[in-house]
């Protein structure tokens, strides 16, 4: 099959033929279809995630096709049209045993702790636990936009950070989970504040139902947040990751305020300070998300069917395998808004820019 490698750190990925995967027992192999670019590759490109081996084909969110199935799965057959989470679990570990699969004590990410989907083919564990089936009026780019951003955005919105309606939420950095999220929070009757550099991604926020739209370039981002919403955001997340965007969310909170880091906080850029004087004087949460299990995803396909939720308007590019190595070392110095999708059989030259 041909796939994206990367044998070094930094270093431009190629495509290149490689071993066709086989299924585990209780696994499945899958036909990619759709697969998205998303900032948590490029982390992993650059050496920021310690699961990942050398050579290394990443990609994490996607959707496909059963191609084969291991011995003992029981509920899918060649042929299924399937999503998953990023977070694979196991299905056995006491975390799972209370349904928080997405903090699966032995969890298995595609991408990360083995090759992802930026192939034609992808192999998934436990797939009884972890596969999630994509309706027929659901487009394969649909499913696959859904992938680690717009669920794990709406698990941190509704479930983690229990959005009200009339509440106020800032979101801190309007790259693809960042637009999940304001759609989520819009959809829930929340009244959102989009706060990103750049004016594209501030754009699709306003398009999204964003009510203000900050640029904290031209100001403090926590200061302008306060003032914009009487007082500070009922919810704010930092759905970039840096030291920066993390302490702005929290200093953006209002008295009893929610933070929910969705961004990941490498070790490389630094820790983030934050205020714990006002977390312990304004009894301010701080919470983290990761991810959401695939047995909590019938709520968010029903939204989606219904049209409530649009992952679909996240889709701003469609890009051939053949380019997914120029765009991923892109991530680094302009991430951009709405989501990447690459279609691993998609004819080099087409695609949507």
């Amino acid at each position: 099959m041909r796939a994206v490698v990367f044998e070094r750190y930094g270093e431009r990925a190629e495509v290149r033929e490689v071993a066709d995967p086989a299924p585990a027992a209780g696994g499945v192999v899958v036909r990619v279809e759709a697969t998205g670019l998303c900032r948590s590759d490029w982390h992993g490109w650059m050496g920021h995630d310690p699961d990942i081996t050398l050579p290394h084909v990443p990609g994490h969110e996607l959707a496909g096709v059963v191609e084969a199935v291991g011995s003992g799965v029981a509920d899918w057959r060649a042929g299924d049209r399937v999503t998953v989470p990023f977070v694979c679990a196991c299905g056995s570990c006491a975390e799972c045993a209370a349904g928080q699969h997405q903090v699966c004590a032995r969890q298995t990410q595609p991408g990360f702790t083995h090759w992802g989907s930026f192939a034609e083919y992808v192999a998934l564990e436990h797939a009884d636990v972890n596969l999630v089936a994509v309706p027929e009026e659901l487009s394969f780019d649909t499913a696959a936009a859904l992938g680690c951003r717009f669920a794990t955005a709406f698990r941190a919105v509704v479930a983690r950070g229990r959005v009200a309606a009339g509440e106020w939420v800032a979101v801190h950095g309007c790259g693809g989970v960042g637009l999940s999220a304001v759609m989520v929070a819009v959809a829930a009757g929340a009244r959102v504040v989009a706060v990103d550099t750049a004016p594209g991604a501030l754009e699709l926020a306003r398009r999204f139902g964003a009510a203000h739209c900050v640029d904290p370039s031209r100001g403090d981002a926590a200061d302008t947040v306060r003032e914009l919403t009487g007082g500070g955001a009922h919810l704010s997340l930092d759905a970039l990751g840096s030291p920066v965007t993390a302490a702005a969310s929290v200093a953006g909170l209002r008295r009893r305020g929610r933070h929910v880091q969705v961004g990941l906080l490498p070790a490389a850029q630094g820790a983030a300070a934050l205020p714990m004087e006002r977390v312990i004087g304004w009894e301010l949460e701080i919470l983290g998300s990761h991810g959401m299990a695939a047995h909590a995803y019938p709520p968010l396909m029903e939204l989606v069917r219904s049209a409530a939720l649009r992952p679909d308007l996240l889709v701003t590019s469609t890009i051939p395998l053949t380019a997914a190595p120029a765009a991923l070392a892109a991530m680094g110095t302009a991430p951009g808004g709405g989501v990447t999708i690459i279609r691993p059989g998609m004819a080099e030259g087409q695609g949507l820019l």
